[in-house]
C-alpha cells in the first residue's frame, strides 16, 4: 500500500472514531492508538484551546456516550496531502452532523493534520482544527 493509501486510511479511521450514529459507541480509543502519546491537538475557535490526547479525549467521551450528542459523524470532503520521506501534511475541509441535546445540526471546518511514518506505520503527531460559525 502506498504511503498516501495508509494516509487515507488513518484518516478515515481518525474521523470514523467519533461516529456513535445506529446506537454504536463511539471508539475514542482508536484516537489513542492513531495519535502519538505526545501529540498536540488545537481548537483554534471558538475558543482557542491545546489538548493533549488525554484531555481531548475525555469530554468527546462524555458527550459521545451520555446522550447529548447522538447520531453523529464527521467525515472529509476535500484533501490535499504532502509526502516528503517520513512526514506529510494533510489539509482538509469536513463536514458533520447530528443531534446534539435533541437539536439536529450540521457543520464543518477545515483540519489540518501532520503524519510522521512510525515502526507501526503513519501516525498523527499534531492536528488542528478550525469550524466555521
Amino acid at each position: 500500500m502506498s504511503s498516501k493509501a495508509e494516509i487515507d486510511v488513518v484518516t478515515a479511521e481518525f474521523f470514523g472514531a467519533f461516529d456513535n450514529r445506529g446506537g454504536r459507541t463511539a471508539d475514542l480509543d482508536r484516537i489513542r492508538r492513531l495519535v502519538l502519546p505526545g501529540g498536540v491537538i488545537t481548537m483554534t475557535g471558538p475558543q482557542f484551546t491545546v489538548y493533549t490526547v488525554d484531555t481531548f479525549i475525555e469530554p468527546r467521551r462524555r458527550l459521545l456516550a451520555e446522550g447529548r450528542l447522538v447520531e453523529f459523524s464527521e467525515w472529509e470532503t476535500s484533501e490535499r496531502t504532502e509526502i516528503v520521506g517520513d512526514i506529510a501534511s494533510r489539509f482538509g475541509e469536513y463536514r458533520k452532523s447530528g443531534v446534539l441535546d435533541g437539536e439536529p445540526f450540521e457543520g464543518g471546518g477545515t483540519k489540518t493534520i501532520q503524519f510522521v511514518r512510525t515502526s507501526e506505520g503513519w501516525r498523527i503527531a499534531a492536528f488542528a482544527w478550525y469550524d466555521r460559525p
